[in-house]
C-alpha cells in the first residue's frame, strides 16, 4: 500500500473551544442557549450527549460550532489519562465545545473516516502517553496535535479502511448493547419477581442487614506495600460495581501471614459494599475469587450472611436498587465526610421474601451471568480484531 506520512495540520484546521463564566452557564436547556461538549462528553465508545453544560449561543461563534466529522478532543485535564481523549461527531447536533477542548476539522485531502479512526488507536494513545510523560503536561498544545503525523494512503483507499473499521466498530457496539441490555434484564427481573422496592407491594416484611449477618469487617490499610506482579487479588472500589466483581484493573499482593490477612480474606458469597468515596457500590464474591485467594481493601466492608435467612445475590440487588440507594444517600448526607461506619452498614433495610424465591432470582442472575461471559469473550475478540484492523490501517505499533 502506497502510504505517505503527512502532519495533521496539513490535513485539518485546529479549533479552540468556547470560555465563558461559571455565573452565564446553565446545567439545563434554556431559550437562547446552546449546548458545549466538554471532556466528559468524550468516551472511548464515542461521543456521549449527557451532562452538557448550556451557555449563550452568542458566545459560540459559526467556527467554534462542532460540524459532522470534527474530531473533538480533550485538550486538558487534571488527569493525564483523559487528556488526548478523540471522539468523532457522526450526527448532527447544534452545539460548540468547552475551553478546554479543541476540534480537528479535516480537509477535503483526507477521508473524515480515515482521519477519525486514527485518534482511536493505540499508537495516538501511545503517542500522547509518551508526550505527557516526557513533559509532565496535562494539556495539549497546537503543535502536539498539528505535528503529529498520520500515514496517508489515495483516497478511494482511505474510504476502503474507513468502510472496514466502521463495521468491525459496529459489531463491538452490537455486542456491547446486548451487555447494556442484559443488565436491564437484571432490574427488571428483581422488579417483576419482588416488586418496586421503594413501594414493596407485595407487602413483604422487612429486616435490617445486622440481623441477617454472621460478620462484619472493613479491609486492610497500607497494603501498597505487597502489591506484586504476581500472588492474590486484592480487591479494591472499582472491582466493586452493579452486585458483582469487575476484575478489569486489579491489583495483584503478596499478602502477609497475619491475623489481619485471615480477617480480609473473602469468601464465597461474602457481600461487599464500598463504605467510602463512591458509597453503595455492591458485589458478591463467587466461588472462583474465594478459591483463587482475595483480600479487601479499606475501602470496602466485608458482611457473611447467614444463608439460612437470605441470599447474598438477592441482598445485593436490593442494595443496588433504587431502595437501596435512597439509603445510602441519606445515609452520606448526614455525615461531614463520606463514609459509613459498621452501624450504618447494619442499619440498611429490605423487605424478606420467603428464602425459596430469593435462591430462583439468585439461579436466574447466575444464567445471566453464564450469558453475559459468552458476550464478553465474543467482545475480547472483536476488540483484538478492531485493534488487528486499526494495526493494519495505519502500519505503526502492531505489537
Amino acid at each position: 500500500m502506497n502510504t505517505t506520512l503527512v502532519r495533521v495540520s496539513d490535513l485539518a484546521e485546529q479549533i479552540r473551544g468556547v470560555s465563558y463564566k461559571k455565573e452565564d452557564a446553565s446545567t439545563s436547556p434554556k431559550p437562547g442557549y446552546l449546548p458545549l461538549l466538554r471532556a466528559g462528553n468524550i468516551t472511548d465508545e464515542g461521543l456521549i450527549f449527557d451532562d452538557l453544560v448550556f451557555v449563550p449561543a452568542e458566545r459560540i461563534s459559526k467556527k467554534q460550532k462542532v460540524c459532522r466529522y470534527d474530531v473533538v478532543i480533550a485538550a486538558s485535564s487534571g488527569s493525564l489519562d483523559i487528556v488526548g481523549k478523540a471522539a468523532p461527531m457522526l450526527t448532527d447536533f447544534d452545539c460548540g465545545f468547552g475551553a478546554f477542548c479543541k476540534v480537528l476539522r479535516p480537509n477535503s485531502k483526507v477521508h473524515p473516516g480515515y482521519f477519525a479512526h486514527f485518534f482511536k488507536t493505540k499508537d495516538y494513545r501511545q503517542r500522547i502517553s509518551a508526550l505527557a510523560a516526557g513533559a509532565n503536561i496535562n494539556n495539549l498544545r497546537n503543535e502536539h496535535l498539528d505535528e503529529m503525523q498520520i500515514p496517508l494512503s489515495p483516497l478511494d483507499e482511505q474510504k476502503r479502511i474507513a468502510d472496514i473499521l466502521d463495521r468491525a466498530e459496529a459489531l463491538r457496539a452490537k455486542r456491547l448493547a446486548a451487555l447494556d441490555q442484559l443488565d436491564e434484564l437484571v432490574q427488571s427481573m428483581f422488579i417483576d419477581m419482588f416488586g418496586d422496592p421503594v413501594k414493596n407491594p407485595k407487602s413483604w416484611d422487612t429486616t435490617k442487614l445486622g440481623e441477617c449477618t454472621e460478620f462484619i469487617t472493613s479491609g486492610s490499610r497500607g497494603w501498597a506495600k505487597y502489591y506484586s506482579e504476581t500472588g492474590e487479588k486484592f480487591i479494591r472500589i472499582q472491582n466493586v460495581r452493579n452486585g458483582r466483581l469487575d476484575f478489569s484493573d486489579i491489583q495483584l499482593v503478596e499478602p502477609p501471614k497475619t491475623a489481619e490477612s485471615i480477617r480480609t480474606k473473602v469468601k464465597d458469597g461474602d457481600l461487599l459494599i464500598s463504605i467510602t468515596a463512591d458509597l453503595g457500590r455492591t458485589a458478591v464474591v463467587d466461588e472462583k475469587t474465594a478459591l483463587e485467594g482475595a483480600y479487601i481493601n479499606q475501602h470496602l466492608s466485608l458482611i457473611r450472611l447467614n444463608k439460612k435467612i437470605v441470599d447474598p445475590v438477592f441482598v445485593s440487588q436490593y442494595l443496588e436498587s433504587e431502595g437501596g440507594k435512597r439509603q445510602f444517600s441519606s445515609l452520606d448526607q448526614k455525615g461531614v465526610k463520606s463514609g459509613l461506619n459498621f452501624e450504618n452498614v447494619k442499619s440498611l433495610e429490605f423487605y424478606l421474601p420467603p428464602l425459596d424465591i430469593q435462591k430462583e432470582f439468585s439461579l436466574r442472575i447466575a444464567t445471566l451471568e453464564k450469558l453475559k461471559a459468552i458476550h464478553k469473550a465474543s467482545l475480547t475478540e472483536l476488540d483484538e480484531l478492531f485493534s488487528s484492523l486499526q494495526c493494519r490501517a495505519f502500519r505503526r505499533n502492531c505489537n
